[in-house]
């Protein structure tokens, strides 16, 4: 395996540290100390720790647009849908640190709250053409209207299902969040669209769902 270049074991590193502890308990000597090099050397490849994170942004951002294309020449199918959803939630356990401290970070860097605004947009379109695909093939019964709400509740439990479970379900003081825990949001969603089914979609959707549901500890 090619030995990783500086820049890249800089981002590596990064995004390990500020998922286990949090971006804001994180410095660039934190960072430049746990990979053995000077602060120099880091600060060579980046200015700052602001240009880490929009860094790591952009990776994540091209991430997710890739996930939520539709396929070419043939409806979409359940299992569609699941891959979605298992990739999408995938990326937020992978960039957890991002979800966990959203609305501080954009409020830190404009460049990143305009471009989050506009990956927002272009996950709503397409959570939209992803929903009326499935009307389109006959696994869910729903009027534009609905359609739109399923897009937009589905990235409202998205971008805040990190948030919940640190704000209701963690005990406090408690810094723990398991890929079982952030993988229960899928069900979360699944929840919401059970009510469109058609009968030709529920047979499929069950066992899915089944899959999906874990318990997330917390008095609720």
């Amino acid at each position: 395996m090619a030995k990783l270049k500086t820049r890249d074991r800089i981002l590596h590193a990064s995004l390990e540290l500020f998922n286990e502890v949090g971006e804001r308990n994180v410095t660039t000597n934190h960072i430049a100390a746990d990979l053995g090099i000077s602060p120099g050397n880091l600060y060579y490849h980046f200015r700052n720790k602001q240009q880490i994170i929009y860094e790591l942004y952009l990776g994540y951002e091209a991430e997710i647009k890739q996930i939520l294309k539709l396929p070419e020449g043939r409806p979409l199918t359940l299992e569609d849908k699941r891959g979605y959803l298992e990739n999408i939630f995938e990326g937020i356990w992978r960039f957890r640190f991002f979800h966990r401290d959203l609305e501080h970070l954009l409020d830190c860097d404009p460049q990143l709250r305009a471009g989050y605004r506009a990956l927002a947009q272009h996950c709503l379109v397409q959570g939209r053409a992803i929903y009326q695909g499935l009307v389109e093939a006959g696994y869910l019964k729903a009027s534009p209207e609905e359609v739109e709400a399923l897009a937009y509740n589905s990235w409202i439990i998205m971008t805040s299902w990190v948030g919940f479970l640190r704000t209701v379900v963690q005990e406090e003081g408690d810094p723990t969040l398991t890929s079982d825990m952030i993988r229960r949001g899928i069900y979360q969603i699944m929840a919401l669209e059970r009510v469109f089914l058609t009968e030709f979609a529920r047979e499929q959707f069950r066992p899915m769902e089944e899959e999906f549901f874990a318990p997330i500890g917390g008095e609720l």
